[in-house]
């Protein structure tokens, strides 16, 4: 079954349902890595918090992650907008309760995984992936899973006109194919593209 891609509203929805949560911060930011960078569950279990927190305190615009880190072993740049940067830079204060980031950037902390469980230090792929499910579920977004953040970013991206190839490339896709079965068109996008002639 293909994972649902959410409109605007559902997003909102879930970001709405998110804030009555224990770790709310957390898991928006997590949310939020899929629908605005296009992450993969894997590659968001494996960031560490040095792939996001530069050595100044500020959040990289860039999270740039190795063949280790990724699905298919081939490095690859995620382009990390403004409004991603603010969400993440609110989730690290709220972590580590400080607003001045800098502090922890000569620490080991730099070397832990960005987001961690209630119980361990990290999530792991699986872990992750159950617990992006279980937020979709409880939120009541029924055909949602863990690959519908990443389905909504690339239909977004396609929706507003980028090009093919600037979307593989945010995808880490190598074939034109894979990232064209992420694309989901509805009929307001066909709507929308007749009414360009």
């Amino acid at each position: 079954m293909t994972a649902r891609v959410l409109t605007e509203k559902e997003l909102k929805q879930l970001l709405l349902f998110i804030t009555t949560r224990k770790y709310a911060v957390r898991d928006r930011a997590i949310v939020l890595m899929t629908h605005l960078a296009g992450m993969r569950v894997k590659e968001i279990a494996a960031t560490k918090i040095k792939d996001v927190l530069a050595s100044d305190g500020s959040i990289k615009n860039e999270i740039r992650l190795t063949a280790e880190q990724t699905k298919g072993k081939y490095a690859r740049t995620i382009v990390v907008s403004e409004k991603l940067q603010k969400e993440l830079r609110v989730y690290l204060q709220a972590r580590f309760e400080t607003e001045q980031l800098e502090i922890i950037t000569n620490t080991s902390e730099m070397n832990k995984a960005l987001f961690n469980t209630q119980k361990r230090n990290y999530f792991n792929a699986n872990t992750l992936c159950y617990h992006l499910h279980m937020l979709y579920k409880t939120a009541n977004l029924q055909g949602a899973s863990s690959h519908s953040g990443r389905r909504s970013f690339l239909t977004t991206l396609s929706s507003k006109g980028v090009a093919l190839r600037t979307m593989m490339e945010l995808a880490g896709h190598r074939q034109a194919q894979t990232t064209m079965q992420y694309i989901d068109v509805s009929e307001d996008i066909k709507r929308a593209a007749v009414e360009l002639i």
